[in-house]
């Protein structure tokens, strides 16, 4: 009996702890994501707001699941995950459909599975659990040979999805792997080689990427040499959120959208609509409820109460900062066009799943903070 009731307090307690102001920001985000698209989807042929709101649902019901058992059961699973993640990326590139020259999707049913997607929530949980392993026996900071397996963790599965192309989801594991590598316990030294090693990658890199993805980077450089070709995305981008002004055109009056100017304006240049439409208080209010919510994740992940906890959260962080950061940084012209979804905003069922798997992750944190 007493078992019982100890049981029964140890559950209200890990209520009480749960995060209602994570939540509340996800829920305000997702209300204005599906709003955003219901104007950015008029010209299209189906009403894609419609989908992205089940998508949602079905995120936050597998959030929800994720939260009922205790984080660390999960360290156990991580590596089965990610084996599954690198097969599912392997399928891909061999039985993949192709889209507009890429090859990204696996047919399931009426739907298309974008594993490279997932292949973010599976290296989060293999670093966290690596990291919760080799600091447990580890005395001194790691030096050079104490990064290969971790940097292993993030290549192979960054290295398959530059193949498919995706440049841009690429970057962001790596640049979750990055943040992740900043939070463990490496030597300076290391990390200054570490830059160093990335830095001449990214130059032996450079001639190997498609023709599309050179010009893409090109244009950032240069805006105008290719205004109707390579630099049309990012100019009409541009185009669209400097008319939004002061307080925006108002909502299905966006002409940029309205006339289909903008491309992709439905994945990942729906924060140009937003600009357009809401101006720019409108987009401060978004930036707000982003930082709202990537600050809460950074407390999470700093009163985790064990290293594999705070891992996850990290990476967590890391996934919500990178792809807000890189997807507002490449609609506003300050990065190259890399193709990174706006988390809970752009269109897509894959994208959507994982950031609320992630999600799930972070608040199974936070409810076990201060509980044995």
């Amino acid at each position: 009996m007493a078992d019982v009731s100890l049981t029964a307090a140890t559950e209200r307690r890990r209520l009480d702890l749960f995060p209602w102001h994570v939540a509340v920001a996800v829920v305000l985000i997702c209300l204005l994501g599906v709003w955003n698209l219901a104007s950015a989807s008029r010209s299209a042929h189906s009403p894609v707001w419609m989908a992205q709101a089940w998508f949602m649902a079905a995120g936050a019901v597998l959030a929800l699941l994720v939260t009922l058992f205790d984080h660390r059961n999960y360290q156990r699973l991580a590596w089965v995950f990610y084996a599954l993640v690198l097969l599912l990326l392997v399928l891909v590139l061999v039985k993949g459909r192709v889209v507009m020259g890429a090859r990204r999707w696996i047919g399931v049913g009426s739907l298309n599975l974008q594993p490279s997607e997932l292949a973010k929530i599976a290296v989060i949980m293999a670093l966290a659990s690596w990291f919760n392993f080799d600091e447990e026996r580890r005395k001194t900071p790691r030096g050079l040979m104490g990064m290969v397996i971790p940097l292993g963790i993030t290549f192979l599965p960054a290295a398959l999805i530059l193949r498919q192309p995706d440049l841009g989801t690429a970057l962001v594991v790596v640049a979750i792997g990055g943040t992740m590598l900043l939070f463990s316990r490496i030597r300076w030294r290391t990390l200054g080689l570490i830059a160093a090693f990335a830095a001449a990658g990214a130059m032996f890199a450079y001639p190997h990427l498609k023709p599309y993805q050179k010009k893409r980077v090109e244009s950032f450089l240069d805006p105008e040499g290719d205004a109707l070709g390579a630099g049309y995305h990012a100019m009409q981008s541009k185009i669209a959120v400097g008319s939004g002004q002061g307080l925006g055109k108002g909502w299905g009056q966006g002409t940029q959208t309205m006339l289909s100017f903008l491309p992709e304006q439905h994945t990942d240049f729906i924060f140009s609509v937003w600009a357009e439409e809401h101006g720019f208080v409108g987009s401060l209010l978004l930036l707000a409820l982003y930082f709202w919510l990537v600050a809460a994740a950074v407390d999470i992940a700093g009163n985790a109460r064990d290293r594999f906890g705070h891992f996850l959260a990290v990476g967590v962080t890391a996934l919500l900062f990178w792809q807000m950061t890189i997807n507002i940084g490449m609609v506003t012209g300050v990065l190259p066009v890399v193709g990174v979804t706006l988390p809970l905003m752009s269109y897509g069922g894959s994208s959507v799943i994982s950031v609320f798997l992630g999600l799930g992750l972070l608040l199974n944190v936070a409810m076990r903070r201060f509980v044995n």
